[in-house]
């Protein structure tokens, strides 16, 4: 198989492994017990915490792990809005936010919370004065990805961020799918709080965190022990945690070596060789402003859901979009804040690449694409006509 669903999910880096093998085995302590096990475990979580802190720019922030990004966004938007809800009653969120951020904005919407969803332009990218005019009296937090899921597009969040802080309001980032692939310095662009999954950038699923700069107010959802600095009840995943660590360790270290471009030119060489080999492609998304590995096109004439089957029937593993949406009848909400009409909505597939995606799958790809989609164009003209 050609694996091109990195945006879903990305294979366990070897060193992630290896890490975490001692902590499925021998040591296998609960972080909060008081004997040696119990601190080997402790230790083990804290030098995890550390490095993602150093890598996220602020050492002496607070990191809260959680079993992933959608908890991370939830604690963040409901731990706002419950802790301040006394100051406020209003949110805001960009228009194209990853799921696990605008489905927790709809919730908190009816639970009477006052919602403003900030339209982007046709490439994806956040209207800042659509968002300053957003920004009233009231309004607790603001959240913006840092880049977007399905299509890729990075946005302007220091200015968002900015924006916010002008008007004394925290603000939020979602940062699963760009962390370790776009620059992040969290005091450096004045965020208050980042979401982060381990499952995006070859660590284990099943774990994330969430950064809350000192003194950022938060309402746990969990009650229980005193974990997690009595923000996140239950006890801690110590094996996904160690490869969460390590899985930041290895990505930062890619990042700086120029990954980036690397998968750039990669992903540029697939866009190149679809257009010129496909008739009637188009790119969704900001052609310069998006990452490194994102590729997001419509197909006219295919429908999404038909050509991803005849795909991984011929060994190419794509996307539709967002996985945690897959099997929603419902377009696209980001394709549809991008102003596409239905074809070009119900047409579109994501390619995502990383660091296992070589030169000689994209080759193969390019060989294989174009007559499924041909085949399935034809077969869609013979049924319409």
């Amino acid at each position: 198989m050609i694996y091109l669903d990195y945006n879903a999910t990305t294979p366990l880096y070897p060193e992630v492994r290896r890490a975490m093998a001692p902590f499925l085995e021998e040591a296998m302590g609960n972080a909060s017990s008081l004997h040696e096990k119990g601190r080997e475990a402790r230790g083990a979580i804290e030098e995890a915490r550390a490095e993602i802190l150093q890598a996220l720019g602020d050492p002496a922030g607070r990191l809260i792990f959680t079993s992933g990004g959608t908890e991370a966004d939830n604690l963040a938007l409901k731990g706002v809005v419950g802790a301040l809800r006394g100051k406020g009653n209003r949110l805001v969120v960009s228009s194209i936010e990853h799921s696990a951020v605008y489905r927790t904005a709809q919730a908190l919407a009816e639970e009477g919370v006052e919602v403003s969803f900030v339209p982007v332009d046709s490439n994806g990218i956040l209207d800042l004065e659509a968002l300053e005019r957003a920004v009233t009296p009231g309004t607790l937090l603001v959240s913006v990805m840092q880049a977007n899921n399905e299509v890729g597009t990075i946005q302007p969040i220091e200015a968002a961020a900015r924006i916010a802080q002008e008007k004394g309001v925290l603000f939020h980032t979602d940062a699963v799918q760009s962390f370790g692939k776009v620059p992040l310095d969290v005091r450096k662009a004045q965020i208050d709080l980042v979401s982060v999954s381990a499952h995006k950038i070859g660590g284990p699923k099943g774990i994330g965190a969430l950064y809350l700069r000192q003194g950022a107010p938060l309402k746990p959802l969990l009650h229980g022990g005193p974990h997690e600095q009595n923000l996140r009840a239950g006890t801690q995943a110590v094996p996904a945690i160690v490869g969460m660590g390590k899985a930041v360790e290895v990505t930062f270290k890619e990042m700086e070596s120029g990954i980036s471009s690397s998968l750039a030119r990669k992903r540029d060489r697939l866009e190149a060789g679809l257009r010129a080999c496909v008739p009637e492609t188009l790119v969704n998304g900001d052609s310069l402003r998006r990452l490194s590995g994102t590729l997001n096109m419509s197909f006219p004439g295919c429908e999404a859901a038909t050509l991803l089957m005849a795909l991984d029937l011929n060994g190419i593993c794509v996307s539709t979009g967002s996985a945690c949406s897959s099997g929603s009848a419902e377009p696209s909400h980001v394709l549809q804040s991008m102003g596409f009409p239905a074809p070009r909505m119900t047409s579109s597939i994501r390619f995502s690449i990383g660091w296992g995606t070589t030169d000689e799958e994209i080759d193969e790809a390019l060989v294989i694409i174009p007559p499924v989609v041909k085949r399935i164009r034809e077969a869609a003209l013979e049924v319409s006509g």
